[in-house]
């Protein structure tokens, strides 16, 4: 382990139960947080040993230690695409996605946004859905916190720009559970749920499925809504009734067009 790994671990040994190794450096995962600069100061020769240690977290026993381990890679994997590069190569991937069905829905929570931050490396793309990591999004999307739901829907966009991705996200049940998000999440929610299913209708299939999930609906709604929030009062009528300006804001100044990650690094 490099000298910049023993810092990170300091004054933490491995516990032993006779001849059996419990955890690996269990202090450092059961640390509650590290400041970003900290994290963001550590090369990736200094930060490989890291990420195993946090890898090897996520194959624990105990809950605690997983939720910890998949917050780590959370935040390693937010900012620097040599650290999304080294997490993916490191193997996390077939390790976080299981996580992604786990009852503890702060673990769940953390697993689905450090994914949602290694897909902005194109090659992470690939490593996602290779392992089946659709499907789990979706169970992410249908069944996780509010913020799980809005980091499952932009990562599936992530995902979604991968052109052969598109068939497969729909094919799995993304677009109704997308459609009911625009319908009922949070204006962030909202945000994410739209952009996601501008990506995927791309695709005439999907812009049929999409149709069919009842879209027309809350989408006239948002045109109206975009057309009275080109005045002053318009805009703080809509905040005070609805609160989905930044929805309104998005369409108006063209950002579910032109900004498709702007949902991107979630801390």
């Amino acid at each position: 382990m490099s000298l910049r790994s023993r810092s990170l671990c300091s004054s933490y040994e491995l516990e032993l139960d006779g001849d059996r190794e419990l955890e690996p450096c269990l202090g450092f995962l059961q640390r509650e947080s590290f400041s970003m600069e900290i994290i963001e100061s550590i090369s990736p020769e200094d930060l490989q040993p890291t990420v195993e240690i946090c890898i090897d977290g996520l194959h624990s026993s105990s809950v605690a230690v997983k939720r910890s381990a998949a917050a780590k890679l959370r935040l390693f994997a937010k900012n620097r695409a040599d650290n999304r590069a080294l997490i993916g190569e490191s193997g996390a991937v077939p390790a976080l996605v299981p996580l992604l069905w786990c009852s503890d829905p702060w673990t769940q929570e953390h697993v689905v946004t450090a994914l949602l931050n290694m897909s902005l490396l194109e090659e992470n793309k690939v490593l996602i859905t290779n392992v089946g990591a659709v499907k789990s999004l979706i169970y992410v999307l249908k069944t996780g916190t509010e913020t799980s739901k809005e980091n499952a829907a932009c990562a599936l966009m992530s995902l979604a720009l991968v052109e052969e991705n598109k068939i497969s996200i729909s094919a799995c049940g993304a677009i109704s559970l997308l459609v009911s998000l625009l319908l009922n999440g949070s204006h962030k929610g909202k945000k994410d749920a739209l952009t996601t299913l501008y990506k995927l209708c791309s695709v005439r299939q999907n812009k049929e499925r999409t149709v069919s999930a009842g879209v027309v609906k809350p989408l006239v709604e948002l045109v109206v809504l975009n057309s009275l929030a080109g005045i002053e009062e318009g805009k703080e009528a809509i905040m005070e009734e609805v609160g989905i300006v930044a929805l309104v804001e998005a369409i108006e100044d063209g950002s579910v067009k032109g900004k498709d990650l702007e949902c991107r690094w979630r801390i």
